[in-house]
């Protein structure tokens, strides 16, 4: 079996930015403190939800290099470096992992997007030239394109490809990688709503949004599950589900920034292209966060 980078809810972790629009790293600081002290299982830093592609090399290779220092190998830290350009996507896992990262997170090519041949070449080029546990990532609404599962089966033959984060919301085709790759490859739910579902299925937890608001309820939700307490992570799970669907309101992860900010944790604006969340949903959002006991 291969070694399992973490097990639980990771949380793909929100950069902060200052006014004027460059990370804000004392209130990074203090995120990867708050997460660390409400049961979140590790750290994915640079990932959509942080705003990795509005980033450029330096600054991306910055963030992960101070998340790697603040969390200080007390959870795994998994470091954001996909491309739809192998080279460059190469280039900057190579960099990452110079910079003490446990683990790559590793998107499907987009808008060039490929086949399903060139799929197993992009991640295997990655894999064999940086060598550290790579989880795939595979979210169709957002690069036009999926993982098939007899893809994923050739991919987890690589000793490196341990996982994937699972976005698609198929549940027949993630039913089907399971019982393809087996032991050869995790899965971690990429949606929040669907935390449980992908656990039934042997799953290794999730990737979340969610957790940036409410790290040790999604935490939860996992170890009552892996206690043997499916009822109980069952009803957690659905209490949250109008919370999760508040934080998908616009386009992610717009509505979970506005969050931090109700929230008090000056976590600023998107950068543009992404644009502000409506008076409407931010008071959707405020309802939420205080029916949850947040606000």
């Amino acid at each position: 079996m291969k070694p399992t980078v973490f097990k639980g809810a990771g949380v793909a972790i929100v950069t902060p930015m200052d006014e004027n629009g460059n990370t804000n790293f004392p209130v990074l600081k203090d995120m990867l403190e708050f997460q660390l002290a409400h049961g979140t299982d590790a750290i994915i830093i640079c990932g959509t939800t942080g705003e990795a592609s509005a980033m450029s090399d330096e600054e991306h290779l910055d963030v992960i290099d101070f998340a790697v220092k603040t969390v200080n190998k007390r959870v795994p830290v998994v470091a954001g470096t996909g491309s739809n350009d192998t080279r460059h996507a190469i280039n900057l896992s190579k960099e990452a992992k110079n910079r003490g990262v446990d683990a790559l997170l590793q998107v499907t090519p987009y808008y060039n997007k490929t086949n399903q041949t060139g799929l197993i070449r992009h991640f295997t080029a990655i894999a064999d030239a940086t060598e550290i546990p790579m989880i795939l990532y595979n979210v169709p609404s957002r690069t036009g394109m999926t993982i098939t599962p007899e893809t994923y089966a050739e991919l987890a033959k690589h000793p490196m490809i341990v996982a994937t984060k699972e976005a698609s919301g198929n549940f027949s085709a993630i039913a089907k990688t399971a019982a393809l790759c087996g032991d050869n490859l995790g899965i971690y739910s990429g949606n929040d709503d669907q935390i449980l579902p992908v656990l039934s299925l042997g799953g290794l937890g999730v990737i979340s949004v969610l957790s940036n608001v409410a790290p040790q309820q999604t935490h939860d939700i996992c170890e009552l599950y892996f206690e043997g307490k499916q009822a109980e992570s069952l009803a957690l799970q659905l209490k949250l589900f109008p919370f999760i669907e508040s934080l998908f309101c616009d386009v992610n992860p717009i509505p979970v920034k506005e969050a931090m900010n109700i929230l008090g944790w000056a976590a600023g604006e998107c950068r543009m292209p992404l644009g502000t969340l409506s008076d409407a949903n931010k008071a959707l959002l405020k309802s939420e966060l205080a029916k949850n006991g947040l606000l």
